[in-house]
């Protein structure tokens, strides 16, 4: 798979697969493009994908500095003006949902749709918004990373799923390998990423969102709350939303069948039936 050069002549890594309508896939905060394993199995005979490692993530680590998303979304923009891609779908995941926020007054003439998975347009909860993590549970994480980089990604990794949607999962021996083979970040890189999550409100983005835009989110979701979806939901024009009820913060892993599905479904009504 390939790297592509951003405007500062520095390399990324993307992957790249399968051939019809451009679906872009953006992981979230300390993952890479691996996440994305159901994805690229199961949608690449329908939906031509393209999944970057961000900055400082998964082969894209080599980059230090601007790990936030302002920098983030440069890089994808970077990444479109290389392939010339257009009539896009854009999908974030978590972190990757805010940076496809961010993205939008740069891409949105070569979008044709956005999906939001576990998203959220604000990760702390502000008096306004009572939806994201309380600030000192942002501040503990931050203080579990400069202790132990590993340890506190572990644990992180824990909330991303419900006890029961693994308990019940034949898949679940082969997700927990997956994640634990995803290279982890330099600290000084997970922590400014995670500074910039702390600090973003993508809440005046939304109203000027002008093309169909999918929510799912799942039910259980501890990282992102669901309520947070649901405000995307209120405040994008004309957005629709899939809720995964026994799901946490990855239905695209755990419940991959319905999370492609649902994909599908959602490309097809806006790039025609080629996809």
């Amino acid at each position: 798979m390939p790297w592509y050069e951003n405007r500062s002549g520095e390399s990324l890594w993307y992957e790249d697969g399968g051939t019809g309508c451009p679906v872009v896939l953006v992981h979230g905060w300390c993952m890479s493009s691996a996440v994305w394993k159901y994805q690229f199995d199961c949608l690449s005979s329908s939906v031509r994908l393209l999944a970057p490692d961000l900055r400082g993530h998964g082969r894209s680590r080599g980059i230090s500095g601007n790990l936030n998303f302002d920098g983030f979304a440069t890089d994808l923009a970077d990444l479109f003006e290389c392939l010339n891609l257009s009539e896009v779908v854009l999908l974030g995941w978590s972190m990757g949902a805010q940076i496809a926020l961010q993205s939008y007054a740069q891409l949105s003439g070569r979008l044709v749709g956005m999906v939001l998975a576990s998203a959220t347009p604000c990760f702390t909860a502000v008096e306004d918004f009572p939806y994201g993590l309380a600030g000192k549970e942002a501040a503990g994480m931050r203080l579990k990373v400069e202790r132990n980089t590993q340890r506190a990604l572990d644990g992180f990794f824990t909330r991303l799923f419900t006890e029961e949607e693994l308990a019940e999962n034949a898949a679940a021996s082969e997700i927990r390998q997956m994640l634990l083979s995803i290279p982890l970040p330099e600290t000084a890189a997970v922590l400014e990423a995670l500074d910039a999550l702390a600090r973003a409100d993508m809440r005046p983005l939304l109203a000027s969102i002008a093309i169909p835009t999918l929510i799912m989110n799942g039910g259980q979701d501890l990282v992102c709350l669901p309520q947070a979806s649901n405000y995307l939901k209120e405040h994008i024009p004309g957005a629709e939303q899939v809720v995964f009820s026994r799901c946490g913060h990855a239905p695209f892993l755990t419940q991959s069948h319905q999370f492609n599905a649902e994909l599908i479904r959602f490309t097809r009504s806006v790039c025609g039936q080629n996809a």
